[in-house]
Formats: C-alpha cells, sequence, structure tokens
C-alpha cells in the first residue's frame, strides 16, 4: 500500500467502505450532487438488536491499498455504487458494460454493487432489476436514498454471514494463513505442518473476525478476539499482525469509550446516530434487516467491558503496535495512519505534548517518493493535527511548508492561489492578524522576523497569482505594522517596492474580499508620519466673530448654571470630542494643527493630506509636505472650508504616502494628544481687509484690554512733522457689509507727547501729527544735545466693527483693528521765551532762543520773518514782532458755563486756548533741506504768565488822533507852523465793567536823543483851550471820546506825553489799562 489515507479515524475500523464512481461520460456538479445524497445515509440501524452499521463512502479508492483489506478489513472495499448518464436504448449495453468493468476492478472483495442510471426511459427500464436503478433525471429521483439503504442492507447480510462462518469454522488444521502483499513471496515453501504456522493462521484469524465483529456492532465480540489474536500473535513474534492486532484493540476501546468520534463534525454524527438507535431505526425502512435464523447480537450477553482498554492504556498499545509496524518497511503507510489515529485520541484527552511526540515519528516516517500534490496534502493533514493539539505555531511551519510545495519548481504550473490560500491560514499560528488596529493595542505578538518573512511571502504570492491589488494591501500592512522592526535598508526596499506596485495600482480604503469569505481590511499609515498632537486652530484676530451683548442672553440658557457638576464624565473619548469655545464661520478657512514626525531615515513626501470632518458640510483644501528624514516634532497646519453651519468634529485626516491612499481616524491613533475636536460654525459675515498708506511694522501693538491687533503700521517723524495716513476698507468676502462702527484709542502719550487728529475727523483720512511739550531750562544748559535726542513713542488704535449678511442676523459681528505706533525723533525746542515792547502799544516783540536737536542743517521762519538757518546742535535767537492779543475775546468753553466747573481746571483750558492762537498766529516752521522734511514748531507749553500779560491786549484801547489820523506808529503827524492841530483821545472800554471819568494831561516835550528831554515850551507850543482832558464814564463795550488843540509857533520834532490825573477811579485799575501811545508831530514852515 503506498497512498495514505490522512483522514483515518480510530472509529473508522467499524465502517464498511464503499466506493462511488461515475461509469462514462458525467459531469461533476450532477455525480457530486447524488454523492451527497448517497454520503448523508452513513449509518442504519439493524432490527431486533442494538447494533448501527456505519458506512465510508469514497470516490477514490486506489486498487492497490484494496489489496490490503485481510489485514484490516475496513480498508477492503466491500460495495461499489457507480453513476450514469444513458438517454438512448442503445446506448444501454455498452453501459452495462462499462458497469461490469467497473466491478472487475474491485470484483474479489465487493459483497454487492449498483448502477443508478440517468435519462434513460422506455422498456429497459420498466423490467425488474435489483443492481440497477433508472430515473428519468437528477431532479426527479426521489428514492435514491431508499436504494442506498437496501443496498446497505444487503452488504450486512453478506458480512454476518462471513463473520458467523470465519467464527464457527471448526476446520481445526484447515484455517487458511491470510497474508498482506508483500508476505506473500515470503511464505512460499513453509512448513503448514508446524505449530508454529498453526498459532500465526489462528492468530491472523482471531484478528480478522475481530475486524468483522467490530463492522457488525459486535463491539464487546470484537474485543474478545482481538485479545485472543494478542496472544497468539505474541507467542509467535508474527509483530506485523500482531500491530494490527492491537491497533483494531485500541480502535475499539476508543469507539467504547468516545462513542462521539475522534474526527469532529462527522463523529459528532455518528454519536447522535448511535445514542439514538431507535430515531435511527424509525428514520429508515422498518422489517428491511431480518436475521434469517443468524443469532442477534451476542455483545450483551458477554458483557465483558473489563477487554476494553483504558484511555492510558490505548495510548500504550498504539506506542507498542507503531513499534511493530515500524520494523517493516513496506508498511510506512500502515504506520503513517496509526499515528495519525492516536494523535486525534490524544487530543480529546488533551494530552498534547504525547500527541506531539507521535506527530514528530509521523513527519519522519519514510514513504515512497510522493508526487507533489502527495506532499501538500501530507503538510496539510499534518498542520491541521497540530491545530487539533494546541500546537498553533507548529501547525503554521507545516501549513507553511505546504504553501511553498504548491509552487516548487518541480511543478509545471505552480498553484500561486493554492499557496496564498495556505499561507493566509498560517497567519493565527504566528499571531498575525491582517486587521491593523490588532496592532494598535499593547505591545507586539509574535516572532517579527518571522511574520515579515510570512507578509513578504503573501506580497510575492499575490503579485504571481495577478491581483496587484492584494500585494499593495499586504506591503501596506507590513510597512504599518511592522516598522519599528525594520532596519533602515530594509525600510528603503519596502518603500521603493510598493512605490513600484501603487505606480500601477494605487492603494486605496476599499475592503478587499478574497474567495474564502475573507476580507482584507483597509490599511491607513498612521505612522507615516506619525502624529502626536492635533490642536483646532481659532479664526485670525480680524475675522473671528464676536456676539452681540444684546444677544448674548441667548446661549445663557443652555449652559450649566452649576460650576462643578459630578456627573459629568472626565474621559479621553469625552475631552476630544467635547466643543470648543470659539467659533468658525462659514465661508471662511479654518485650520487645525498637527505635531507630526517622520520615522523613516529619509524624507518622506505626503501628498493629498486633508481633513476628515462630519456634521457640517466642509471643503478640504488639500496640502503637500515633505518631511525631513527622522524629523522630530514638526507642525503641520490643514485647512478646509465649511460650506454649512452647525457643528463640525474633526474625526482624522487622509494622506497619500507612497501611492496608497489613507483615511486615519484620531479615534485610532495611540498617544495622540487633542484639546477638543468639535467646534461651532456659525453663519457667514463679510470680511474685510485694511490696507494704508504706511508699511506695515514688526512691532505689534498689546493692548492692555488682551485685544489682538489685527495689522500693525508704523511711521517715523520729528516732531511737530505731520503724516498723512490713508486707510482703505475692502470686502473680500461674499457676503454684503451691512454695518460699519469706527473707534480710536490712543494707548500711550509718554514723554509729554500730544497727537492732534484724534478723535477721527473721517473714518477714511487721518493725519497724525505728534507734539513734544518743550519745557525752558536755563541758558548755560542750552547747548546740552543730550536733553532733546532720545527717541519717544506714541501707540494708538483704530477699530472697525463691522457685520452683514446671515451672522448679522444671529447677532455675530467682527473687529478689525489698525495699530498705529510712531517714533517721535526730537526736531527744534525752544530753550527760552522772552518779550520786548514795540514802538506800537498793539505789538510786541517775542524773542526765542531756538535749539536744532536733529543732525541736519534746518530752517525755522515764521509768517513775518525771514529764514533761520541752524546747524546742527546749533542754539539761535529769533525775534518775533507780533500784535497783541486780545484773550477776553475769546469764547467761553462749555466747562465754564458749569455750575460746577473746578477753577483749576478752567485756567488750565484758558492758558491752552492762548497758547494755540498764539502757536497759530505765530506760524513758525522748520524744514530740513537735505531730507525735504518740515514741520511745525510750538510755544505753548513754554508761555509763562508774565509772556502772556505782555502778550495781552489792555482791557482800555486809548486812541490818539492828530487832525484825524492815529499816531500809533513811527512816523511823525506833520504839521505847519502858526495852523492849529486838533488833538482827539478816544477811549474803548472792552472790560466787563464800566470805568471813568478820567482826567489827562497833554505834556509836550522835545527829545534831543542824548537823554535830555526838554519839557519847557512854553513859548514854542501853545494850546488852543486847556491842556486837560476829561473824559466821562464808559460803559462795557462802549466809547469814549475828548478834544482839544495845538499851536506850533516854530518848526521841530515834538513829543507829546499824555499823563493821567491820579483819583480814586484811576488808582482801582492796573497801571497796564492806561498803555497810551506816543504822539510825534513834525512841525514844517508855513508855504507861501
Amino acid at each position: 500500500m503506498s497512498v495514505p489515507d490522512y483522514m483515518q479515524r480510530a472509529e473508522d475500523h467499524q465502517t464498511l467502505l464503499v466506493v462511488v464512481q461515475p461509469v462514462g461520460i458525467v459531469s461533476e456538479e450532477n455525480f457530486f450532487r447524488i454523492y451527497k445524497r448517497i454520503c448523508s445515509v452513513s449509518q442504519i440501524s439493524v432490527r431486533d438488536s442494538q447494533r448501527v452499521l456505519y458506512i465510508r463512502y469514497r470516490h477514490h479508492y486506489p486498487p492497490e491499498n484494496n489489496e490490503w483489506g485481510d489485514f484490516q478489513t475496513h480498508r477492503k472495499v466491500v460495495g461499489l455504487i457507480t453513476i450514469t448518464d444513458c438517454f438512448s436504448a442503445k446506448d444501454w449495453p455498452q453501459t452495462f458494460e462499462k458497469f461490469h468493468v467497473q466491478k472487475e476492478i474491485y470484483g474479489s472483495t465487493l459483497y454487492d454493487s449498483r448502477l443508478f442510471v440517468f435519462g434513460l426511459q422506455g422498456e429497459i427500464v420498466e423490467q425488474p432489476r435489483t443492481d440497477v436503478a433508472f430515473y428519468p433525471n437528477y431532479e426527479d429521483c426521489q428514492t435514491v436514498e431508499k436504494r442506498i439503504e437496501d443496498f446497505i442492507e444487503s452488504l450486512f447480510i453478506v458480512l454476518e454471514s462471513k463473520r458467523l462462518d470465519r467464527a464457527t469454522d471448526k476446520s481445526g488444521d484447515k484455517i487458511p494463513l491470510l497474508c498482506v502483499p508483500f508476505e506473500k513471496k515470503d511464505f512460499v515453501g513453509l512448513d503448514t505442518d508446524s505449530r508454529h504456522y498453526k498459532k500465526r493462521c489462528q492468530g491472523r484469524m482471531r484478528k480478522h473476525v475481530g475486524d468483522l465483529c467490530l463492522q457488525a456492532g459486535m463491539l464487546q465480540d470484537s474485543l474478545v478476539h482481538y485479545h485472543m489474536s494478542v496472544e497468539l500473535l505474541r507467542s509467535v513474534n508474527d509483530f506485523l499482525w500482531l500491530g494490527a492486532a492491537l491497533e483494531g484493540l485500541c480502535s475499539a476501546s476508543v469507539i467504547y469509550h468516545y462513542p462521539g468520534g475522534t474526527g469532529g463534525k462527522s463523529g459528532a454524527r455518528r454519536f447522535q446516530g448511535s445514542t439514538l438507535p431507535a430515531e435511527a431505526a424509525n428514520r429508515h425502512r422498518p422489517g428491511a434487516l431480518t436475521t434469517n435464523g443468524i443469532n442477534p447480537d451476542t455483545s450483551t450477553e458477554i458483557g465483558r467491558a473489563k477487554n476494553c482498554l483504558s484511555p492510558e492504556d490505548i495510548i500504550d498499545k498504539y506506542k507498542e503496535a507503531i513499534s511493530y509496524y515500524s520494523k517493516y518497511k513496506n508498511a510506512g503507510v500502515i504506520e503513517l495512519e496509526a499515528c495519525i489515529k492516536a494523535v486525534r485520541v490524544l487530543a480529546i484527552q488533551k494530552r498534547s505534548m504525547e500527541a506531539s511526540e507521535f506527530l514528530q515519528n509521523a513527519v519522519y516516517i519514510n514513504l515512497r517518493q510522493l508526487s507533489e500534490e502527495e506532499k501538500i496534502q501530507r503538510y496539510s493533514i499534518l498542520s491541521e493535527l497540530y491545530e487539533l493539539i494546541g500546537f498553533h505555531r507548529k501547525s503554521a511551519f507545516f501549513k507553511r511548508v505546504a504553501a511553498m510545495q504548491c509552487v516548487a519548481p518541480s511543478i509545471a504550473e505552480p498553484g500561486w492561489r493554492a499557496c496564498y490560500k495556505l499561507l493566509l491560514e498560517t497567519l493565527p499560528g504566528y499571531s498575525l492578524s491582517l486587521d491593523p488596529k490588532d496592532f494598535s493595542r499593547g505591545t507586539h505578538r509574535g516572532w517579527a522576523a518571522v511574520q515579515m518573512r510570512l507578509l513578504h511571502e503573501l506580497v510575492y504570492a499575490s503579485r504571481r497569482m495577478g491581483n496587484p491589488a492584494l500585494s499593495v494591501r499586504h506591503l501596506s500592512f507590513l510597512l504599518q505594522t511592522m516598522l519599528d522592526f525594520l532596519s533602515d535598508q530594509e525600510k528603503k526596499d519596502v518603500t521603493q517596492s510598493l512605490e513600484n506596485y501603487t505606480s500601477k495600482c494605487p492603494g486605496t480604503m476599499e475592503p478587499i474580499s478574497l474567495p474564502g469569505g475573507l476580507t482584507l481590511p483597509p490599511v491607513p499609515f498612521t505612522k507615516l508620519p506619525i502624529v502626536r498632537h492635533v490642536k483646532l486652530l481659532n479664526l485670525p484676530a480680524s475675522l473671528r466673530p464676536h456676539k452681540m451683548k444684546s444677544l448674548l442672553g441667548q446661549n445663557v440658557s443652555t449652559k450649566s448654571p452649576f460650576i462643578y457638576s459630578p456627573i459629568i464624565a472626565h474621559n479621553r473619548g469625552e475631552e476630544r470630542n467635547k466643543k470648543i469655545d470659539f467659533q468658525w464661520v462659514q465661508g471662511d478657512v479654518c485650520e487645525v494643527q498637527l505635531m507630526v514626525y517622520n520615522p523613516m531615515p529619509f524624507e518622506l513626501r505626503v501628498e493629498n493630506m486633508g481633513l476628515l470632518t462630519s456634521g457640517v458640510e466642509f471643503e478640504s483644501l488639500p496640502a503637500a509636505l515633505s518631511l525631513p528624514a527622522e524629523s522630530g516634532l514638526y507642525p503641520v497646519t490643514l485647512v478646509g472650508v465649511p460650506r454649512t453651519t452647525g457643528t463640525i468634529a474633526v474625526n482624522g485626516y487622509h494622506t497619500t504616502v507612497f501611492g496608497v491612499f489613507s483615511d486615519c481616524l484620531l479615534d485610532n491613533l495611540p498617544g495622540i494628544k487633542t484639546s477638543g475636536s468639535t467646534v461651532e460654525v456659525i453663519p457667514a459675515l463679510p470680511r474685510l481687509q485694511i490696507s494704508t498708506s504706511l508699511p506695515r511694522s514688526a512691532h505689534s501693538l498689546q493692548p492692555s484690554s488682551g485685544d489682538e491687533i489685527s495689522t500693525n503700521v508704523s511711521v517715523q517723524l520729528y516732531n511737530g512733522e505731520s503724516q498723512q495716513l490713508i486707510i482703505k476698507l475692502e470686502n473680500i468676502g461674499m457676503e454684503p457689509l451691512e454695518k460699519l462702527e469706527v473707534t480710536s484709542k490712543v494707548l500711550t502719550t509718554k514723554d509729554g507727547i500730544s497727537v492732534s487728529g484724534f478723535p477721527l475727523s473721517s473714518p477714511f483720512r487721518q493725519v497724525v501729527r505728534p507734539r513734544v511739550e518743550g519745557k525752558p531750562v536755563n541758558p548755560p544748559d542750552s547747548n546740552k544735545a543730550g536733553d532733546y535726542s532720545h527717541v519717544k513713542t506714541l501707540e494708538a488704535i483704530l477699530n472697525f466693527k463691522y457685520s452683514g449678511g446671515p451672522g448679522h442676523t444671529e447677532g455675530y459681528y467682527r473687529n478689525l483693528s489698525l495699530g498705529l505706533h510712531v517714533e517721535v525723533e526730537p526736531s527744534v525746542f525752544f530753550t527760552r521765551v522772552s518779550t520786548l515792547p514795540a514802538t506800537s502799544t498793539r505789538q510786541c516783540h517775542l524773542l526765542l532762543d531756538v535749539f536744532n536737536s536733529t543732525e541736519h542743517e534746518l530752517t525755522v521762519s515764521t509768517r513775518s520773518s525771514k529764514a533761520l538757518i541752524l546747524h546742527a546742535g546749533e542754539c539761535q535767537r529769533m525775534a518775533i514782532q507780533v500784535d497783541k492779543f486780545n484773550f477776553e475775546s475769546f469764547p467761553e468753553s462749555p466747562g465754564e458755563k458749569g455750575q460746577f466747573a473746578n477753577p483749576k481746571q478752567l485756567e488750565e483750558e484758558r492758558r491752552e486756548a492762548r497758547g494755540l492762537e498764539i502757536h497759530s498766529k505765530l506760524g513758525i516752521c522748520w524744514r530740513i533741506p537735505s531730507l525735504k522734511r518740515s514741520g511745525e514748531a510750538s510755544v505753548e507749553g513754554l508761555l509763562n504768565q508774565l509772556v502772556l500779560e505782555h502778550l495781552q491786549l489792555a482791557p482800555l484801547q486809548w486812541d490818539v488822533l492828530v487832525d484825524g489820523q492815529p499816531c500809533d506808529r513811527e512816523a511823525a503827524a506833520a504839521c505847519q507852523v502858526g495852523d492849529p492841530v486838533c488833538l482827539e483821545v478816544r477811549l474803548t472800554n472792552r472790560s466787563p465793567r464800566s470805568v471813568g471819568p478820567f482826567a489827562l494831561t497833554v505834556v509836550p516835550f522835545q527829545d534831543h536823543q542824548n537823554g535830555v528831554h526838554n519839557y519847557d515850551l512854553h513859548d514854542t507850543i501853545s494850546f488852543v483851550g486847556s491842556s486837560t482832558f476829561y473824559l466821562d464814564a464808559v460803559q462795557p463795550s462802549g466809547q469814549s471820546a475828548c478834544l482839544g488843540a495845538l499851536l506850533f509857533l516854530y518848526t521841530g520834532d515834538f513829543f507829546l506825553h499824555i499823563r493821567f490825573h491820579e483819583d480814586s477811579t484811576s488808582k482801582e485799575l492796573p497801571p497796564s489799562w492806561f498803555c497810551l501811545p506816543s504822539v510825534h508831530v513834525r512841525a514844517l514852515e508855513a508855504q507861501a
């Protein structure tokens, strides 16, 4: 016997072997349809006894194995069932002849045979036959099972007759010697009359009868015969048949101890049938099987269960039997099958280590030169047996050997599909799952080196199968799960192979279904790159939405009134899904920052990286990035645009790496940190963009309120220089601008800096003019340039609050802020201010000490004077003749009219107003020609009370007119000698009170220009009337005048001094109120 049956079990010793084969041309589908129905009748109960007959069907059985039927009767083909197609009567004789030819193959051992004919109709069908059954087609054949039952009954009758014939054989010395095929030539010429030979014949026959009893359902009888056979054969050292007797004893004992069988599902079905003999008898035709005078089962009469081996003895006897088989080279198949039976028994006894010893022995049993198919079958069965005893890794090893045998070089057409299928079956044995989620939990299980080798073989097998998608999936799985175990060179090789595969078939996230029902899940590259932190970013300060205060109350009710609630679960999942306290806006670009790093030893190119979201329609804007080798944590910002409103959840991200598209979910990423992934999306708002005429500033303002400034501009100015700031607002969003509010705020005015132009005069045009308040210093210190050389700063903010579109309807708005940073450098300083009287009572001279604190030459000029040139660091004095100011005519400020006005504050306001008036009248400007820059200079902060008094017009305005012409000027009034000159004195009262009456005396004198004044002019000047003038009381804003005349008797230059009479009225008023202009009269010769 050369072909082993790897499916052999101990309980198969009690079965009758029936071969089912097609005759002629029968389709495989039709044959196996009938074959399955035949196999369903695998056991029947014998009437009038508790015996059960078991049938083992095979559709292929080597004839040479049938020759070992005397050695073990369950190997003998006792029944033959043939199936054929015959559609015409003329083909019937040929078909029936083929049936006889088929019977001749197993003719020496057959008990009975049957022929099932499909498709034949007519007279032939109507002829009654016991060995032939006719059916019109494969559908209309309801009696197949009944025919099989009748066939089995006929087999039982023959079996029972043979058992009784052999068991009751009284021929004595004429017992035939049963042989195996290779023994026949060895027994030629033996002495058949020797005692040794007779014992050998008796022992072998006893063993044969035991086999027949076991097949006939007489378990206890078979045990008795096996024990007797063992004693006889052991005495004559007939080791081969002794081993068979021991194996038969073991099989009978196994059937007794384990009625459920040792073969899994088939054994379980047998157990069901054997434990319910009444049901089995009712299920088949009752009364069909009679004993016909044959004695019924005597096992109950014998009742010697003590002949049955214990479970431990069963294994010992198996070992002994196998040791006897091993003595014979030609019994290798018998030895191998005995090992397999013993392993199945040990698996039920859960004695795995002993079972492994039997399997190890089976591995080294040397059979004939096996074909590749037989090798595959052998290794596969070894794998299944190792799996049965719990040796999963050993099972996987032999399964892999079988897979490699499928594609051995000696095979003309390698079976790559079979190889791939077997490789898949090895995965559990190597603790390898094809689901990447199993590798993200805890430590790695199994030997990584072996697992990588197996995955490489799966990749190669799938490629040879012509399935590149499968190759990509397995290679992706290898890279994702075994990344930590790959060397740098292996990482490069694997990624290069993956890129080659994906160039023809890109990797996807679709599950791959295999023919066996297995589904390969997608393999997202969560380690390429590795993500450690995910953070949803707030919108830029200029785009963040704010809720109107009037509508804030709508959201208050949705929040819990409690500060802390212990009911709230604080776990990682809820933290990840909690809503963040800022909002995104529909239609605006939103950002999510990922901290990633590249674990590969080379640059990693990530393409098409974008966000995975839910809850809101979201347009992801993919990005491409390149990470340097082993980069460490690297920030990556992913952007997208929400197209609808609601609550959006960021579930993960997608990438394309090495041609493999991956959807990486945050829930599947181990060790990731996130502050939340859910945010509210509010309706769309307009989006303003600001631009100015000034350059952007790197200096960012930090308001005390904590608000962020969206745009910062800066400018460098000299003190007093003006700079026009033009602001342009452009709505670059899709929603209309419906509301705009503009406010301003000065943050810092350090070191005495003030700014003009705030608050806003126009929301679109602003002039910034910084002024530094100068302080007078002592003249000796005026040459110290360091006092004025430091730079001062000014900071201010413009706020634009705007809204529109659906967001405006929901009560949201945006803030846009412009930060202004001005650096003020010193230009011109006035170190000292004083006054001198002018020739006119309504004018005076203002003396200014001007200091140039710049590094450039500049000029200083006023409206009424020429430019004064100052070199860098130079100080000069300039005199300005100015008209005195009527400060009392200034309108009252609103604060002065207040009932509770602060007197000090009122005085400060008046002083500031006077300074502004003086500054505007003077118009002092500076200019730096080399820089083409100019500005204003102010003396506001330098004017003390004395200077202000000198610059102020007296409340009483005195005018002197000579012949109707005012005399308040340097030019002399001309008159002729001998003609009377009219002299008029006018008083205008600009004070808030009534003044007067006054008495004035005119005193003429001559100035000799040497400090001597001549008042003795009685002979030179004569008054027409009195030299004393009288003025009545003058009411506020009223006028009064007095007239007189003089007569000049000689030519010359004369001056008139008008003197007030001191009385109670004039003493009450300050002297500065009585400031009359000097009168210069020139007397000329009378013309003829």
